[in-house]
């Protein structure tokens, strides 16, 4: 680590002590992991350290972790929030991560009252991820349409979506309805010239799939 990263990472470990669940350096930032029944607090601790003082939220957004990297998920939970965090005073920038603890209800503290940035992030989590912010003062959809059913950005919604809208000329006005469209899987094909890296004889069909 650089020196600045290491002067965090000792500021950090002082003011949080057992808090701490993980703490490493990843592409020049320090990752920080809490657990939900501290993320509140931690946060709370982030902002008022005179040692750390992160003033500002710069994002926050959720994560689906439901069969990452083609394999089957750890145990942690599936849905994790994810906060980046800006101390203009000492220049450090710093990420905060939590699991929410039950993937069926995923449930985190909302933080809009530490940062009043997080308001919109939070809402937008919760629309296309589900997770629910307790304590939010307006929790409600953000980007999807009214009667939006389902999180879009969930690793289990269909790409096609479940409903669409159009415009009905008999009716006159906007209706919606089921998906029309068959689902399709979207994975590009691969096609090599004949001989490609050795495998002569093959068919640009037979590399297809």
């Amino acid at each position: 680590m650089t020196s600045k990263l290491e002067q965090l990472d000792t500021a950090l470990r002082a003011a949080l002590g057992e808090r701490i669940v993980a703490l490493q350096a990843s592409v020049g930032e320090l990752t920080l992991d809490v657990a939900p029944a501290h993320y509140r607090d931690v946060c709370l601790a982030l902002r008022d350290d005179a040692e750390l003082h992160f003033e500002q939220l710069i994002d926050l957004c959720g994560v689906d972790y439901a069969q990452y990297g083609n394999a089957v998920r750890d145990e942690a939970g599936r849905f994790m929030v994810v906060v980046h965090l800006l101390s203009l005073k000492h220049n450090w920038r710093l990420r905060v991560r939590v699991r929410c603890a039950d993937d069926d209800l995923p449930l985190v503290a909302s933080i809009n009252d530490i940062w009043n940035s997080a308001n919109w992030f939070e809402r937008e989590a919760f629309d296309l991820y589900g997770i629910i912010f307790e304590g939010h003062p307006d929790l409600r959809r953000i980007l999807t349409d009214y009667g939006f059913i389902g999180h879009p950005f969930r690793k289990d919604f269909p790409l096609s979506g479940t409903v669409e809208m159009r415009y009905d000329p008999d009716s006159k006005r906007v209706i919606y309805q089921p998906v029309t469209i068959e689902p399709r899987e979207i994975t590009p094909r691969v096609i090599r010239e004949t001989g490609y890296g050795g495998l002569g004889g093959v068919s640009r069909a037979g590399l297809g799939r």
